[in-house]
């Protein structure tokens, strides 16, 4: 007779439960247990990985008795796909036979900027994403991720990862998708589906408050109230889990002096019992055993590993340490409760039923020729560079005039690097393999240009350093140019081998380094001079503004990202790219997003001044849309509990397509708590070819104009609200006054988190 867990036809918790009661206290904590390689240095990609923590032992006990998952094989080391296949394949079958129930690993894989994996596709970075403000185009380059994750035998993705930037210095700007939860949750949730729905699990990053960080460092302490964390942190989460999202991952900072990866109220309370996750959380590398070395809010590492339990944590990545040998020990000793065991080991187990890893004849994939950057995927990688570069600033200069003479200048201008995030493979892992090529096509700037323009070029300065000399000799380029190109920006590492990725946090938002010394001595040439940023965060220009003729930023807009850049100065490409983040103004005063009170902005009680030189949702266009009426129900009334139409009508007349995104912000005139002047409830990018029309309509319930009030609870109030509807936070088309009518009314996690959205011809 078969055995239950075995049965594909019996239903996946009767066969998980089935099992679990088979299995002894050993096999049940093998489940939750993590290998990173057989014996990997791990520690030059981030400091304190193993200090502290021991030597690891032998492949063959890190596997006895069964294994949970196994951890980026093809993202430590520059392997192609068919020996990767074949490497993980050997190991599948050693984790089979190691354990008496034949349980395979489960799989886990960087995803950030697609697979990262050696000579996959890099797409744009997440900023990039949401600079698009198209979720539909995310959604599918999620799925293009999750075929070539699947074909290699992965299961399971690190991303999205859906911090909201509270701070610019921080040095995972770059990961994130802005300073808006709304923005944020909706790419974040475009991304989500596009993974799931290619048989993937997806993992959000990092639960939760790890980007409100004191003073933006890196793991540093968190100073949050319930409610920043409720309206600000949490809305991102509550859209990608609605989306299907199979797993979560902790944070590394503590809150008001409790640890995330301790913290039940968070990985219990709210996220399982308030709003109804059932997958696992994973934690993030190391973070269990930091409760010990870092956090210091543990003794022992089996005192570590009951923290973490309790809280809520499923599995220890990357690599066993503390739910091995130490929590084995404390459920001997009775500090464990063997039931707090079983609960991550029945979360664990269901979702690898739900891949398919307990199914009999399961067998690993095998070694395949499989193309990790095929046409298609670039093709994506290139649609998205395009609809998220950003036209900030243009006196006219832009798109260059053909026959131009370019003068092509700056650390960013000739280096694959300018276009690659930290989690890109070639900044993650080849950084640290000296003799090893990237092994796909990543133009530059500079060649990306010389395809259509008389371009010459000087280096200027590096991102750090450089010499008079060298910052003399792109002036004498400059000087003799009709237009000077100033590729300006970042150089992606991890902890402090770069200047923007993860622990690679700054002071100032200044440009690195003499590029802004570099920019003041091309501006000096009278040369028009044209900014490109390639840059994980935003810097402060308003020293050089108004004297530039151009600004452009792509963020890290991926290994098609030049190609972009170049389009759009070209002329080629319609520039639609709108900002995710605010750009500072002068004195880079931070923390500093738009989403901030009356007195969080400027007023006459502070000579400090944080109005944005380049505000959330701005970005300009050679063609823009025509804007017509924009209206609202002729009853100004709102129900508390109801739905309220806005619609816009926007035509085309220009000679080129036009892409317009329409953003809808809600000004609440006086609540119960203080909130934002203007928050993000709708956006929709609507794309036009030249003589059509179009109306966009949003229909918003009342539940997006929701917050947490003085008790705590999520409430939609009563009063006098406006709907503002314009091309970005600051550019303001309409304003609609309306008033929410009825009680007020108590909301949870099943209410309306995104408006329905329809566009049709008008």
């Amino acid at each position: 007779m078969t055995e239950p867990w075995r049965d594909v036809t019996v239903p996946v918790e009767e066969r998980v439960a089935d099992l679990v009661a088979r299995m002894d206290v050993a096999e049940k904590i093998a489940q939750l247990s993590s290998v990173w390689g057989v014996d990997p240095d791990v520690g030059e990609m981030a400091p304190m990985l193993r200090d502290g923590l021991g030597p690891m032992p032998a492949w063959s006990d890190l596997i006895a008795g069964g294994l949970g998952q196994l951890t980026r094989p093809f993202g430590t080391d520059p392997v192609g796909a068919a020996d990767g296949m074949r490497a993980l394949a050997r190991r599948q079958r050693d984790v089979v036979a190691a354990n008496r129930f034949g349980i395979p690993a489960q799989v886990h894989e960087e995803s950030l900027t697609g697979l990262n994996a050696w000579r996959a596709t890099i797409y744009p970075s997440p900023l990039c994403w949401a600079a698009s403000f198209d979720p539909a185009l995310v959604e599918r380059m999620g799925a293009q991720i999750a075929t070539t994750m699947r074909s290699l035998g992965i299961h399971q993705g690190l991303a999205p990862v859906l911090d909201v930037v509270r701070d610019h210095r921080w040095g995972r700007v770059e990961e994130s998708l802005g300073e808006d939860p709304f923005l944020a949750g909706l790419v974040g949730a475009a991304y989500v589906r596009g993974l799931e729905g290619g048989g993937v699990v997806a993992t959000l990053k990092h639960f939760v408050g790890y980007s409100a960080s004191r003073a933006a460092r890196n793991h540093a302490p968190v100073s949050m109230g319930p409610r920043e964390l409720a309206d600000v942190m949490l809305p991102p989460f509550e859209m990608a889990l609605r989306a299907g999202a199979r797993s979560v991952m902790n944070s590394y900072t503590d809150t008001d002096g409790v640890p995330a990866a301790a913290d039940p109220a968070l990985l219990t309370t709210l996220l399982r019992d308030e709003l109804g996750f059932s997958g696992t959380v994973v934690s993030d590398y190391f973070s269990i055993a930091f409760l010990r070395t870092l956090h210091r809010v543990a003794d022992t590492d089996g005192e570590a590993a009951r923290l973490a339990l309790e809280a809520g944590i499923d599995v220890e990545l990357p690599s066993v340490n503390v739910y091995g040998g130490p929590l084995v020990d404390a459920v001997a000793a009775g500090a464990v409760d063997e039931k707090t065991v079983d609960r991550a080991v029945f979360r664990v187990l269901v979702q690898k039923c739900q891949l398919g890893l307990l199914d009999p004849g399961w067998a690993p994939a095998e070694p395949a020729e499989v193309d990790l950057d095929p046409p298609e995927a670039r093709a994506l990688a290139r649609d998205l560079a395009r609809r998220s570069v950003v036209l900030m600033a243009n006196d006219g200069t832009l798109p260059l005039a053909a026959g131009s003479r370019i003068a092509v200048v700056g650390p960013r201008a000739d280096t694959d690097e300018a276009m690659l995030g930290c989690y890109s493979f070639p900044m993650h892992v080849l950084a640290h393999y000296d003799d090893v090529e990237t092994g796909l096509t990543i133009p530059t700037v500079r060649e990306a240009l010389a395809d259509a323009f008389e371009v010459s070029y000087a280096l200027g300065c590096p991102v750090l350093g450089g010499t008079d000399a060298d910052i003399a000799a792109a002036v004498a380029a400059a000087t003799d140019a009709d237009v000077c190109v100033a590729v300006l920006g970042d150089q992606a590492g991890l902890f402090g081998n770069g200047t923007s990725g993860e622990g690679c946090d700054v002071a100032t938002l200044d440009l690195p380094g003499r590029q802004e010394e570099l920019l003041e001595a091309l501006l000096a040439t009278g040369t028009p001079v044209v900014a490109v940023l390639l840059v994980g965060r935003p810097y402060d220009l308003s020293r050089q503004v108004s004297r530039l003729a151009g600004v452009v930023c792509g963020f890290f807009p991926g290994e098609e990202g030049a190609q972009a850049i170049a389009d759009v100065l070209a002329g080629r490409v319609n520039p639609s790219g709108r900002l995710p983040v605010s750009f500072p103004g002068s004195g880079s005063t931070q923390p500093s997003t738009y989403l901030a009170p009356v007195l969080g902005q400027h007023s006459e009680v502070s000579v400090v001044d944080p109005t944005p030189l380049f505000p959330f949702g701005h970005g300009l266009s050679y063609a823009a849309a025509t804007w017509g009426e924009v209206s609202a129900p002729a009853d100004p009334s709102w129900d508390t509990e109801g739905t309220c139409e806005v619609s816009v009508v926007l035509a085309n007349e220009a000679d080129r397509e036009v892409s317009e995104v329409v953003q809808v912000y809600l000004h609440d005139r006086s609540s119960s708590v203080v909130r934002p002047v203007q928050q993000l409830v709708g956006a929709a990018r609507v794309d036009l070819a030249p003589g059509e029309r179009a109306r966009v309509r949003f229909g918003l319930h009342a539940d997006l104009t929701s917050f947490t009030g003085r008790d705590l609870v999520r409430i939609v109030e009563p009063g006098q609200v406006e709907l503002r509807v314009g091309a970005s936070s600051a550019d303001l088309r309409a304003v609609l006054p309306l008033e929410l009518a009825g009680s007020t009314r108590q909301v949870g996690a099943d209410r309306v988190l995104e408006p329905s959205i329809v566009v049709e011809p008008a």
